[in-house]
Formats: C-alpha cells, sequence, structure tokens
C-alpha cells in the first residue's frame, strides 16, 4: 500500500495538531481532493494540455500507482494547509486552492523525477 493506513487513520479521527471546532469533513475533502486532481492534471482529455498535465503523464509513465500516490500526497497536504491556515469550516475552499497552487507548483520543479521528490511527499511520514 503507497499510503500507510496510520497516516489515513491520523487523518480520518484528526489526530494531528490543534484542530478546529468546525473540522473539515473528510469524506467531502477526500471528494473535492479526487476532483482537484482531475482538473490539475488534465485527466478528462486524451492528451493534457497543460505543463502539469504532461509532467504527470511522465511519471505515471514510470510509476503506474503515481495518481494513488499524489492522493495520498494532496491529502495530507490539505490537512498541513488546513491547520497552518487555522482553517474553519467557511475556509474550505480557500484551503483546496491553497492545496492546489502548492501542488502545481511542486509538479513544475526542475528536479522532479518521481513524485518521492515533491518537498510535501514528507508529509506522508508525518
Amino acid at each position: 500500500m503507497i499510503c500507510s493506513l496510520k497516516s489515513f487513520q491520523d487523518l480520518l479521527w484528526k489526530q494531528e495538531g490543534d484542530r478546529s471546532v468546525w473540522e473539515y469533513p473528510f469524506a467531502v475533502a477526500g471528494v473535492n481532493i479526487t476532483f482537484m486532481l482531475i482538473q490539475m492534471l488534465d485527466l478528462e482529455s486524451v492528451k493534457p494540455h497543460t505543463l502539469v498535465g504532461a509532467t504527470f503523464v511522465k511519471l505515471l509513465a514510470e510509476n503506474e500507482s503515481a495518481f494513488d500516490l499524489l492522493y495520498c500526497i494532496a491529502f495530507k497536504l490539505m490537512d498541513h494547509q488546513w491547520l497552518s491556515m487555522r482553517a474553519s469550516y467557511m475556509d474550505f475552499n480557500t484551503v483546496m486552492k491553497s492545496t492546489r497552487r502548492q501542488l502545481e507548483k511542486e509538479l513544475l520543479l526542475e528536479d522532479i523525477t518521481q513524485l518521492e521528490d515533491l518537498p510535501s511527499y514528507k508529509l506522508l511520514s508525518r
């Protein structure tokens, strides 16, 4: 399994960091992350029209589980952003936009040859 079960249990049960009274719904966050990745990576197109999408296709050619791993990274990054921003439920869209911008920025770094090179990958080991 690419993501450790512990990693997702920590997210599901919100065991890391100081938590807001108005926490994000776990399932809703998962659906939104899936939709965000589909848009960001241009997965609805036969051939990606964006640099981020083209970069991901190269990563996918090297690792058939690249989407699964990127999903895990995105979820942990979103949670990290949530805590850093001290977000409330009303800030959910702002956190998602911030997460997307950060992932796009990291995927376009010159020295990225695999998803494990992304700076946010280290969040999985927390």
